[in-house]
């Protein structure tokens, strides 16, 4: 196969907000390196896709597949955000039983794939591609440092990694050779505990991440290796295969500031630009995250007492019913903040809010993509960890100086209103974070860098063609 060909990719990312839109990021990447993609998933998570830009329609291909109907799933519940975290092993059963409908899809899309990159939970999808002599690329949307902890994939597949209960996970494990503070407190790994209980599915999170590493023909991973060199080198060898920074993907600049078509969002833009720079809070917890009302009602007190200016974006989850996340808000929030803070119930344009000058901090979940879209606009973290990976990535940006995380109990999870109103100055406005905010500033330079991240994916092309190449 000659260099510079026109690659035919299929992206088949799992059914999470939190995958397909960096999948669809990578796809319109490499669409305007002039490659083919077929980006695969079900109709309603496709219809919550951002639009994909004019000039490359005719190169990105939506395909969608119905999603077929199990048991404690609902016809509409597509997606992880549809679905509290103990259905999650329903949706993997429904997503599983997709293999058939891709593989009709493989076999005769035209011309024919050359990759196939794929997601964690389809541990099934490179023996079948091989089948049909397709390469396939598992693409990594963790931190190097979140997959070196999971361990060696002959561990995660067989179980022999000696971690059997959830203490084992709040200790540094025995493969990393180098010093590191880096593991989970107990009431975070005891939450994704919760969420494998059953395992209805057949197969657990760690072996479909053990196959999807073992059995892929190249692993890539959302990551620079000047943001973690000692975790990427380690990835590289524990998983003895090729393995690919991708960069971190920032999002494209015309998809960072508000502009006269926003009208959905155009109050949030107006309330913004009275603010005085890098004054507000922004308050995020994901697509997923759900909090107690003991949580809430805490969050809520200590953002009031922090007087600081916020924006607060509260997730409405679709199976507890319109208006129950503000209804959990202690009696007078909202009437006494109106002056200096939102409580917003919805989605927003979460890139333009963090590129707004107004915006100085992030009180985040720690997941892998709001960490990228906040310090590529060099905002303070304040670290709240849920769930999944976040736990780990908040030891890592705790590590690197450019967050505080809040103080909580180990066992449970609690937290005081006054150390979250504390460390809201402390990140804000204290002379004391006046480093940790100057720190996360500097990474601006590394996360929000397009120049740097394209030679990544000049990296990632050359790769994908020279491995296809000496395959077939």
């Amino acid at each position: 196969m000659e260099k510079n060909k026109v690659l035919h990719i299929v992206m088949f990312p799992w059914l999470a907000i939190g995958h397909l839109r960096p999948f669809l990021l990578l796809s319109e990447i490499l669409a305007q390196k002039g490659h083919k993609i077929s980006f695969v998933s079900t109709p309603r998570n496709i219809q919550r896709l951002p639009k994909i830009p004019s000039n490359l329609v005719h190169l990105i291909d939506l395909v969608t597949f119905a999603l077929p109907q199990v048991e404690n799933l609902s016809p509409h519940e597509e997606s992880s955000m549809d679905i509290p975290n103990s259905k999650a092993q329903f949706l993997k059963i429904a997503f599983d039983l997709l293999k058939s409908d891709l593989l009709t899809f493989l076999e005769n899309t035209r011309p024919k794939p050359d990759w196939i990159l794929y997601d964690y939970a389809s541990y099934w999808l490179p023996s079948l591609a091989s089948e049909l002599g397709i390469s396939t690329a598992y693409l990594c949307l963790f931190s190097a440092a979140f997959m070196a902890f999971l361990g060696p994939p002959s561990f995660l597949i067989s179980g022999e990694d000696g971690r059997s209960k959830g203490e084992d996970y709040t200790v540094v494990p025995k493969w990393v050779p180098f010093q590191s503070d880096v593991a989970y407190r107990l009431h975070e790994i005891m939450k994704n505990v919760d969420g494998e209980s059953g395992n209805e599915s057949g197969t657990s999170d760690s072996v479909r991440f053990g196959l999807s590493l073992a059995e892929c023909d190249l692993v890539l991973i959302r990551t620079s290796i000047e943001f973690e060199p000692e975790w990427f080198h380690l990835v590289c060898e524990l998983y003895k295969k090729p393995v690919v920074p991708v960069g971190l993907l920032p999002p494209c600049d015309n998809k960072t500031e508000f502009n006269d078509d926003d009208d959905e969002s155009g109050y949030i833009r107006e309330w913004l630009d009275k603010q005085k720079v890098s004054s507000v809070v922004y308050v995020a917890l994901g697509s997923e995250a759900v909090l107690s009302q003991e949580e809430l009602s805490k969050l809520a007190h200590a953002l009031e007492r922090s007087e600081l200016p916020f924006f607060w974006v509260l997730r409405e989850p679709p199976w507890l019913g319109n208006g129950s996340q503000l209804q959990l808000l202690p009696d007078g929030f909202i009437e006494r903040i109106k002056s200096r803070g939102i409580v917003h119930v919805g989605w927003v344009p979460q890139v333009k809010i963090l590129s707004h000058s107004a915006v100085g901090g992030f009180l985040t979940h720690c997941g892998w993509n709001s960490v990228i879209e906040a310090l590529g606009c060099g905002r303070v973290l304040i670290l709240f960890p849920v769930m999944n990976d976040q736990g780990i990535n908040a030891r890592i940006l705790k590590g690197k100086k450019v967050g505080f995380e809040i103080p909580r109990d180990e066992k449970d999870g609690t937290f005081t209103v006054e150390s979250v109103a504390d460390l809201l100055r402390m990140a804000m406005v204290s002379q004391e974070g006046e480093s940790v905010r100057s720190n996360a500033k500097e990474m601006m330079r590394l996360f929000g860098n397009g120049i740097r991240n394209d030679k990544y994916i000049e990296n990632l092309v050359s790769q994908l063609e020279n491995i296809r190449a000496s395959h077939f």
